[in-house]
């Protein structure tokens, strides 16, 4: 590897992938630090329906192997390693690894977001035991079963009707009632479809409160959130899907993060230090949708930003 890039890609998920395309395009040598395989969350995902070029649907895996081919034939090289830090070095930056420091000239930080851990009484202890954060990855286990399924956004409705053609019953937990309009975040037509169908039902303004279980979980303990009432509800599996926690904490006191650890950066994803943007899930993620597309587009932003700061200077990193 050669001790100095253009262009180092923390992360290898849609923004990731697509950076390294777009700098690659540009000329730039450019180095991608994965710490797993690349594909990011899409890989948890069954099918995608809704990226650009795909007339029939098409799962989370396949796309991002094409994509992560398609940056390597463009001559992007990746080492697999997790990035522990961030520092400025010699007018560039050094990503420090479990296998070393790389260094470049730009960095593009595209390390997305986990999921957020559901909130209750023994869903630690029960990880893996009855309680999920991949529909994709664990439903097998639950086939003719009856499962919870915790969240009411695109991912989370996405997994239900996923797990509802494997498991007996499909229950979504909802903590709004079924007359608020922002109850169910998700898309229209995913909504419509969970709603119409038969192994699925709605559990309305309630919250897990406790994951009951001896070696597995057998229920929850549901608290209504109107009355404050609790009652024991039998499931055999728990699927949480509640939101993510952006990857940051290698860069916290590098780069301006927001309350809740997201980026902050412009609309051609600089942040405020030169030479140092982000795209994807780990942005703030005010005005954008955490969208697979928006990701891809972020990506090729910042690519697109990072060639022109390494070509043009600070002068143009300023200029909004």
């Amino acid at each position: 590897m050669p001790p100095l890039w253009d262009l180092v890609i923390v992360g290898a998920g849609p923004a990731g992938l697509t950076c390294a395309i777009y700098g690659r395009r540009a000329g730039l040598s450019t180095l991608v630090v994965e710490k797993a395989m690349p594909g990011g969350q899409l890989l948890e995902t069954p099918l995608v329906e809704n990226f650009p070029g795909f007339p029939e649907p098409v799962s989370g895996v396949e796309l991002m192997t094409r994509v992560h081919r398609q940056a390597e034939r463009l001559g992007a090289e990746f080492l697999f390693a997790t990035a522990k830090g961030l520092e400025t070095r010699d007018g560039g930056w050094a990503v420090h690894t479990e296998k070393g420091e790389v260094v470049g000239r730009a960095v593009v930080v595209a390390t997305g977001a986990h999921p957020r851990e559901l909130p209750a009484k023994g869903a630690k202890e029960f990880v893996g035991r009855g309680i999920s954060y991949c529909a994709t990855c664990d439903g097998f286990f639950f086939r003719d079963k009856t499962v919870l399924m915790v969240g009411a956004g695109d991912a989370a409705l996405t997994e239900a009707l996923f797990l509802a053609d494997i498991c007996k019953k499909v229950y979504i937990l909802v903590r709004h009632p079924p007359d608020d309009p922002q109850a169910v975040r998700a898309a229209a037509i995913l909504r419509e479809r969970a709603l119409a169908h038969p192994r699925i039902s709605f559990l309305w303004n309630a919250v897990v409160d406790e994951v009951l279980g001896t070696n597995n979980v057998h229920g929850v303990v549901l608290r209504d959130l109107r009355t404050g009432e609790t009652r024991e509800f039998p499931v055999d599996g728990i699927f949480v899907n509640i939101g993510y926690v952006p990857a940051t904490e290698w860069v916290r006191g590098v780069v301006e993060l927001t309350e809740g650890g997201y980026i902050k950066t412009d609309s051609w994803m600089r942040t405020a230090v030169p030479g140092l943007f982000a795209a994807g899930d780990v942005r703030e993620p005010v005005g954008r949708m955490a969208q697979a597309v928006v990701a891809a587009a972020e990506g090729a932003l910042a690519a697109t930003a990072a060639e022109r700061f390494l070509r043009l200077g600070e002068g143009w990193h300023e200029h909004k």
